[in-house]
This record gives structure tokens, C-alpha cells and sequence, in this order.
């Protein structure tokens, strides 16, 4: 045998291949006739689920590897907490249509939240003040490490995105196919924007890299890779990392954490995986000191 046979196969399509027509007739037309990664009704079967999950593993993975992104920093929030500007117009709003038909139970429920996202409106800008921080020192060596990583969307998300794209950072936007459909917010950069249908491969991609996780005030979503997140470095699947809650008034009211400890659900120790924070320097300034970012093993993961 000569070496020539054994080279590897040609990639499926390369560079310029002009494809040649091929004769239209009922074989040809049939389903089983077209190329298998270019049937998408077949891919779309749910026998191929397995396939379906490792493509979505996989695409992230090797496109995050190219643009150099090493480790990140995960943020969580609301979707719902807007910039403090809009949340000031919501609020003048809401509390203008109160003014003007009194008496309306409903009216009055929708200006006392207007008000309370107003001051949960501090979060976006603390979110946007963490992520030019920890962006800060993301080049390093050709790689990035502490790359800002979102779920792509609105709110806190964008924050974070935003703060990342301020000072002229990478940062990843990690969306998902939902009912009502988000776009991406404007700040994710565009190679690393990805779109998944999968909730479970996309918290994978939420947690591989981290280096930090940092929660903000939120709704169920939030909630879930809250308690997710906990219950993996709690049950050691996931090596620990500064695990940031931003608002502890919010959280003790939202988790009644010294109940679990109480009813001996969890052990007081378990606590101590949560850093309680109010401001970005505050929540920068555990992530340093955690990763000892003065010292020679900045880059290194935890052991």
C-alpha cells in the first residue's frame, strides 16, 4: 500500500467546490436521498437528540477556544431591571396614570413596583461597573481570561455585556430559544454570541470556564442556576470559585438560608459558600482576592 491511501477523507465541503447538479428524479427527490448533516428534517427527529445536544456541547466550545476565551466570570440577573434612566420614565409614568384615575387597586400596584425597580435600578449600573472592572484584566498572553459571560438578554445581562464593551472587552452572550423570543442585547460581542435550545448544555457553558459567579437580584431563571451552582460546589461536581450574591437584603428575603441551617437542611459551613456584596469594587475586590491576581498564578484554575 502506498502512504496515499491512507490519507484522511475530504472535509464534506471545501473551500470554492462548486457542487455538480444532480439529475432530478424521484430517487433523488426522496428524503433518503439528501446528505444527512444537510437534512435537517431528519437532524430534527428525536432520535437524534443525542446528536442535537453534543452539536450544541460542542459549537460553543470550539468557536470560544478560537476567539481565545480561557476562563470567565458568570453573571446572573433580571432580565427585567432596566437601565436607571428607563426605570426613572417607567416609575413617572405609572405614578402619572395613578394621579390621573385614583382609587384604581391596580394602578397603585403598578407604581409601587415601577418605584422598587427604580431602586433595584442600581444593580444595572453596579452590573456594568463590575464588568469594566473584571474586564480590565482580560488580555493576557493572547488569552482572556475573566471574560464577562451573560445569558445574551436584557437587563442585568446587557449590564454586564455593556460595562465588558466600555472599555473595548470581549464578552459572551449565552441566549436561549424561549416562547417569546429576546434578541440579543446590543453589547455582546458578536462572535461570541451563541443561541441554544438546550437549558441543560447551556448552564455546562455557563459554569466550565468560571472563575467567579456573580448573582444579582432575579426571578426564577436567576433562581435556578442559583441553586444549581450552590449544589454543585457543595457536593464538590464543581471546584469552588467566589460565589458573589449582590444585595443581601434582597437575598435574605428571597432565601431563607438560616431556616435550612435551622431544620438542619444544610450545614452552617454551607453558608460560608456565599460572599454577600452591595457594591463593584466590593465584588472585584473578592474575586482578586481569591485569585490572588497580584501573584504569578493569575491564569491558573482552582485546584
Amino acid at each position: 500500500m502506498t502512504p496515499k491511501e491512507f490519507e484522511p477523507l475530504a472535509p464534506a465541503r471545501q473551500p470554492g467546490e462548486r457542487r455538480h447538479p444532480v439529475e432530478d428524479t424521484p430517487q433523488t427527490r426522496a428524503p433518503s436521498f439528501r446528505l444527512a448533516f444537510a437534512d435537517e428534517e431528519f437532524l430534527l427527529r428525536d432520535d437524534l437528540r443525542p446528536v442535537r445536544l453534543q452539536l450544541e456541547l460542542l459549537k460553543p466550545e470550539l468557536l470560544l477556544q478560537e476567539q481565545g476565551v480561557n476562563s470567565t466570570v458568570a453573571v446572573f440577573g433580571s432580565a427585567r431591571i432596566p437601565d436607571p434612566q428607563l426605570a426613572r420614565r417607567r416609575a413617572d409614568a405609572a405614578d402619572a396614570a395613578m394621579k390621573a384615575a385614583p382609587g384604581k387597586p391596580e394602578l397603585d400596584a403598578a407604581a409601587a413596583r415601577s418605584r422598587r425597580m427604580l431602586a433595584n435600578s442600581r444593580y444595572y449600573d453596579e452590573a456594568r461597573k463590575l464588568a469594566a472592572l473584571v474586564s480590565s484584566v482580560c488580555q493576557i498572553d493572547g488569552k482572556c481570561d475573566f471574560v464577562m459571560l451573560t445569558g445574551g438578554g436584557p437587563g442585568i445581562m446587557e449590564a454586564a455585556n455593556r460595562g465588558a464593551a466600555d472599555i473595548g472587552a470581549k464578552s459572551v452572550g449565552l441566549n436561549i430559544v424561549l416562547p417569546h423570543e429576546q434578541a440579543p442585547n446590543a453589547y455582546v460581542t458578536p462572535e461570541l454570541c451563541f443561541r441554544f435550545h438546550y437549558f441543560a448544555i447551556r448552564k455546562i457553558h455557563f459554569l466550565q470556564r468560571a472563575k467567579a459567579l456573580v448573582f444579582f437580584p432575579g426571578g426564577f431563571g436567576t433562581l435556578d442556576e442559583f441553586f444549581e451552582a450552590a449544589t454543585l460546589i457543595q457536593t464538590g461536581k464543581m471546584a469552588p470559585v467566589p460565589f458573589i450574591l449582590f444585595g443581601r437584603d434582597f437575598w435574605s428575603r428571597a432565601v431563607d438560608f438560616q431556616l435550612l441551617v435551622d431544620e438542619g437542611m444544610v450545614n452552617e459551613k454551607d453558608l460560608d459558600l456565599f460572599t454577600y456584596v452591595e457594591t463593584a469594587e466590593d465584588a472585584w475586590a473578592a474575586i482578586a482576592a481569591f485569585w490572588n491576581l497580584d501573584g504569578p498564578a493569575m491564569g491558573d484554575p482552582a485546584s
